[in-house]
């Protein structure tokens, strides 16, 4: 025999109406038993019977929980990753502004306790230009006869000298370096006060030359300026023997000279304004 499917909708709703009529009743006899009641106490043992159940859930769904707590994070800082980019970048070029100026102090004061030490009348000059070949030994400088710059004046670096003013128009300069193959610098050892000539080249290197082979000359041997020729004062630091070589064939020993200057490096300089300005320092007078 068929069922009508109205007759299994009302056989479904009675059911449903007993269930809830014997929960209320078991709701109703629970609160009005005491905590030793028989329901109670049936609760109690169901709560300890699913205990270990629960616990072993709890464990198997705690890698789920994790996973999904460590995607949430993920999310979030990929939603705030490019604004700390940003951060970074920023924080990233003003510490290279920071240190470019503490580099750039280091050197002015350099330059100021070297001016300051010799009582020199200097203009300072930022360097401009570098050389654009191998070959060419000058650099330019920012400032000219405006500010008082004039050709064959001398100009030193912290360090010591580097070289000369060849040409001079109204905000700028070229400087021609000791080591420029045209370069000549009267000169001196400090040890033996023996004089010579440190002369560039178009490798770049100077020599000091026209030293007597009587001299005595040593490895470390500071060579200063002589102050000889009217064109650079006596006394300015130089650099150093580097290397030392004599033949029986030599009339003169072949004496390598390190500049005490980093010529390749310059990027402030001074001006040596306080002395008479005399002709063109050039290797034979060139």
């Amino acid at each position: 025999m068929r069922i009508s499917q109205r007759e299994k909708t009302g056989g479904d709703g009675w059911i449903l109406a007993l269930l809830l009529v014997f929960a209320f009743v078991l709701i109703t006899i629970y609160f009005r038993e005491g905590i030793g009641g028989p329901l109670h106490t049936a609760r109690r043992g169901v709560q300890a019977a699913l205990a270990p159940v629960g616990r072993v859930g709890y464990a198997a769904t705690s890698p789920f929980r994790s996973v999904g707590v460590w995607v949430g994070d993920l999310a979030i800082s990929r939603s705030d990753l490019e604004a700390l980019r940003r951060q970074n970048e920023e924080m990233r070029q003003r510490l290279a502004a920071l240190e470019e100026a503490r580099q750039e102090n280091e050197r002015l004061r350099e330059l100021v306790g070297f001016v300051e030490a010799r009582e020199l009348d200097v203009v300072g000059a930022r360097v401009i230009g570098k050389p654009a070949t191998l070959w060419e030994g000058t650099i330019t400088i920012d400032r000219g006869t405006a500010e008082g710059v004039q050709t064959g004046m001398p100009v030193l670096a912290a360090q010591g000298l580097i070289g000369q003013i060849v040409e001079s128009v109204q905000h700028s300069a070229r400087v021609r370096l000791i080591t420029d193959q045209r370069s000549g610098v009267g000169a001196m050892l400090q040890s033996t006060r023996a004089e010579g000539v440190v002369n560039g080249s178009i490798e770049g290197e100077i020599t000091l030359d026209y030293v007597s082979r009587e001299s005595t000359v040593t490895v470390g041997d500071v060579v200063l300026t002589s102050g000889m020729g009217g064109v650079y004062p006596k006394g300015l630091l130089i650099g150093e023997v580097s290397d030392v070589q004599l033949n029986d064939a030599d009339l003169f020993p072949r004496i390598q000279v390190r500049p005490s200057a980093d010529l390749t490096g310059l990027e402030e300089v001074v001006v040596l304004i306080g002395v008479p300005v005399g002709p063109e320092a050039t290797r034979g007078g060139e």
